[in-house]
């Protein structure tokens, strides 16, 4: 990697954030105006090259192992899935888009429609996604023609480095300006994060509500993806087995680290027992009250989701508070509430291997509590619903 890729921290004074942003988005924006003269089959070369040096077993084995080593969070066998996985299917989603010049063409209408890039993306990525999330975010710059830079978390530093060095190799290679992709200089900080916010012409923001509302505004324009919060509703037409399943694989999934994951899982009264049994039977432990306490004190401190306990697996999690484990390997923690509260914590995202379960009369009181439950956070992200029932499908889409 070229020594211009970043500043070291030594090369950072106190308060010269300012100074430091502007000569990395000087470079950006002399890189972009040369990637402008490429056309479509140019800027489609320099997206799939860049997109290799992840997909290339070894490197993504490599990454994936740092990633974890350097943030303690998540599984390495997992990331080396979930890196292949959303690199391979954002390249099928890019394959066949046109993003250079006229991209359509509507004669009944007297209109085309041209593309232009926004010139530097901003791209926030958070320490439980080191590596995917920062390809997935430069691929879709790269794709529109921009320039990018990344502003890791502290603790992913060191692997967005290594994998900005992996790019820009790429980059060389297929004749792009390597200055395209860059990252903010060691050691990270909010004041350089929320300068370049300030700096940039598009923000991309995963992660932290604080840094989803600096986002919001910094005064330039932004998308950011806030909590997720999953609530998971299971009637009583579905298959148990097949609920129990997928809701194991999504949950013990690199410990729960995507905003995806589900949070709670509300289960109509009349299937309630044969799924906790189904979920038992693959491996869940469901707590009583005392170990529930216990469990509520080792996750959270002062209000706070504890960093002990983020992205562990659940026995890791069950050894901090100590709980025993029955001498097996717990897949996913069980805990019982009656309602959504915002004071039990137990409603908020966990980011964990945790699930919370209610308890519902009925379909209706099933969404309803679903709504309470994204009432306290997570609005807007995600919800699921296990279901043979269209017309509920439907229905829960539309409230």
């Amino acid at each position: 990697m070229q020594s211009d890729t970043t500043t070291s921290s030594t090369d950072v004074p106190e308060g010269q954030a300012e100074v430091v942003v502007s000569d990395l988005v000087r470079k950006a924006r002399l890189a972009q105006a040369v990637y402008a003269e490429f056309d479509q089959g140019g800027v489609d070369e320099v997206v799939t090259a860049v997109a290799w040096t992840l997909l290339e077993p070894a490197s993504n084995r490599r990454l994936s192992e740092q990633a974890v080593a350097d943030t303690g969070l998540g599984r390495v066998e997992d990331k080396i899935i979930k890196n292949h996985r959303k690199t391979l299917g954002l390249l099928r989603d890019l394959k066949r888009a046109r993003t250079v010049g006229v991209v359509a063409e509507y004669p009944e209408l007297g209109l085309i429609e041209m593309a232009r890039p926004v010139g530097v993306v901003g791209a926030v990525v958070p320490s439980t996604n080191p590596v995917a999330t920062p390809y997935n975010k430069t691929l879709n710059a790269l794709k529109g023609g921009n320039a990018v830079i990344l502003a890791p978390s502290p603790k992913g530093d060191a692997v967005c480095e290594e994998l900005v060095g992996l790019m820009r190799a790429a980059l060389r290679r297929v004749g792009a300006p390597e200055q395209l992709v860059q990252k903010l200089p060691s050691p990270i900080s909010k004041a350089m994060t929320h300068e370049m916010m300030r700096q940039v012409d598009l923000v991309v923001v995963t992660g932290s509500q604080s840094n989803v509302r600096a986002a919001a505004t910094c005064g330039t324009p932004a998308i950011g993806v806030g909590a997720g919060n999953v609530p998971s509703i299971v009637d009583e037409t579905c298959d148990i087995g097949l609920a129990a399943d997928k809701i194991t694989a999504s949950k013990t999934f690199d410990n729960a680290t995507s905003c995806s994951s589900e949070n709670s899982m509300i289960v109509v009264s009349d299937v309630y027992d044969p799924m906790i049994e189904a979920l038992q039977d693959r491996g869940a432990r469901l707590l009583d009250s005392q170990e529930k306490e216990r469990l509520r004190s080792a996750m959270w401190s002062d209000g706070r989701l504890s960093g002990r306990v983020t992205a562990k697996s659940a026995d890791e999690i069950l050894d901090q508070a100590g709980i025993e484990r029955g001498g097996r390997s717990v897949s996913i923690i069980l805990v019982e509430e009656d309602v959504p509260d915002a004071g039990s914590k137990f409603s908020d995202e966990k980011l964990s291997p945790v699930l919370t379960v209610f308890r519902a009369r009925d379909f209706d009181h099933a969404s309803d509590l679903a709504e309470a439950v994204l009432d306290i956070k997570g609005k807007g992200h995600s919800i699921s619903i296990h279901s043979q029932n269209d017309k509920r499908i439907l229905q829960l889409g539309l409230k």
